[in-house]
């Protein structure tokens, strides 16, 4: 893709910097120069600028989803209901992943990949434990490629019984020779779990490793505490239920911490302890995924939602029974920064995105506040968390290229892509047998007699 850019102006805007270092603006300006950010203040003097009129819009840093399975975009809303781990990977894994081909893994991340670019999300941790082949590591990052978003790829072992790992981790080297170097969009990590033997080839290759990890369903074993085995090249997500001896390892050591309030609370990973809350209290810096498909989509303005909602429930609740010491409510501002520059931080991005500052990459979402859900606007950052939607995003750039403009996305033929996802799907569910119910609850397998 080329790094050729022209000059673009956001001009008359509310400016929401996440910068402590630059103030927020009732109005002002920012200007995009060769892909990063020029200037930010009030009234820029530009010359030979494309002028996008950000009257009555929020002008901020793109969204951070810091942890989405985005192979399951054909998969869409399949489970809602569910509330069992187990039941959940025998339908997405054992019965439909197994069948999965390069072109099903290439449509599912498209699929995500635009859906994301059209909710204000410019970067996204794509944690695929579905790498079944190369050629499939290969057809997921060429989608994410082909869609213009800033992606980390994590790359990692196919849950069902049938996939063979044997690729794996030699395939990361060629990997990291392809992707991870000079100034591309997409990079690439390991999908790692807890396995040493692939940790210390990805530390090799510099990659950032990410381990889904629930504490009732997985410990840590004392070879973790060696120095120099956890740090901040590593990734865990979900973190719920941890014993107290492994936060403070975490805090330690630096890791970065992910959580996908929708997607813990769907499942029962957590509780009153609230994993947030928990990486609060230990001097981390908690980032927000989105996680499934399945059940949910491709939206961090519900996951804001939620965990605004979860964090006063739980602490208040905590509070209520009796509790001294209980952390205070969340704030609107604390919510956007782990929807933001926390996600950044667990990418391994934080210099180059996820504020307005000079000099970072120009990852910029404009989103406009005339919708009669959301003005009028007493409070901007509020406004964000709590009023605006996929449908008030106007505006999208990644790297100074426009993906979406005026509230429709760039260079997507979106029937040809519903056309293509939806043969996709119905390939899945011929070859696996596997017959969801259109308007039932879809809990466990079903396959045809």
């Amino acid at each position: 893709m080329s790094n050729q850019k022209n000059r673009t102006l956001f001009k008359r805007g509310t400016i929401v910097t996440m910068d402590p270092q630059i103030s927020n603006l009732s109005t002002g300006d920012v200007l995009v120069d060769g892909g990063r950010i020029a200037a930010v203040g009030a009234n820029l003097k530009v010359d030979g600028a494309e002028v996008i009129d950000a009257t009555g819009s929020i002008v901020m840093p793109g969204l951070v989803d810091a942890h989405h399975h985005m192979w399951l975009g054909v998969m869409r809303r399949m489970m809602p209901d569910v509330d069992d781990l187990f039941a959940y990977i025998d339908v997405v894994a054992e019965t439909l992943g197994a069948h999965y081909r390069p072109l099903d893994m290439y449509l599912s991340t498209k699929l995500t990949a635009v859906a994301s670019l059209d909710a204000g999300i410019t970067t996204i941790i794509d944690a695929c434990h579905s790498s079944r082949s190369p050629g499939h590591t290969d057809a997921a990052l060429d989608a994410l490629d082909a869609a213009g978003i800033r992606a980390l790829h994590m790359v990692g072992a196919a849950m069902d019984k049938k996939a063979s790992a044997a690729h794996l981790p030699a395939d990361l080297k060629r990997l990291a020779d392809n992707w991870n170097h000079g100034d591309g969009l997409v990079r690439v990590g390991l999908f790692g779990q807890l396995n040493l033997d692939w940790w210390r080839v990805a530390r090799g290759l510099d990659m950032r490793i990410l381990t889904e990890f629930i504490g009732d369903l997985a410990k840590l074993g004392p070879e973790f505490a060696e120095p120099g085995v956890l740090g901040p090249h590593n990734i865990f997500n979900h973190c719920t239920r941890v014993p107290r001896e492994t936060w403070k390892l975490f805090a330690d050591a630096g890791v970065n911490v992910t959580v996908n309030p929708r997607s813990d609370a769907l499942f029962g990973f957590d509780d009153e302890s609230f994993a947030y809350q928990q990486a609060i209290d230990h001097g981390l810096t908690p980032a927000l995924g989105i996680d499934l498909d399945t059940a949910f989509g491709s939206d961090l303005f519900g996951e804001m939602h939620a965990l605004f909602g979860q964090q006063r429930s739980a602490m208040r609740y905590r509070r209520f029974r009796g509790e001294k010491n209980v952390p205070a409510p969340i704030s609107v501002e604390a919510v956007l920064r782990a929807a933001t520059v926390n996600g950044a931080r667990a990418a391994g991005l934080e210099s180059e995105i996820a504020t307005l500052s000079p000099g970072k990459q120009a990852d910029i979402i404009m989103v406009r506040t005339n919708g009669v859900a959301v003005f009028p606007v007493t409070n901007a950052i509020g406004t964000i968390v709590q009023a605006v939607e996929r449908s008030d995003v106007d505006t999208v750039m990644v790297a100074g290229e426009i993906r979406k403009r005026a509230g429709k996305l760039v260079g997507v033929d979106v029937g040809k892509l519903a056309a293509d996802v939806t043969a996709s799907r119905d390939y899945l569910l011929e070859a696996s047998g596997y017959r969801p119910d259109l308007f039932g609850a879809s809990t466990a397998a079903k396959t045809a007699a």
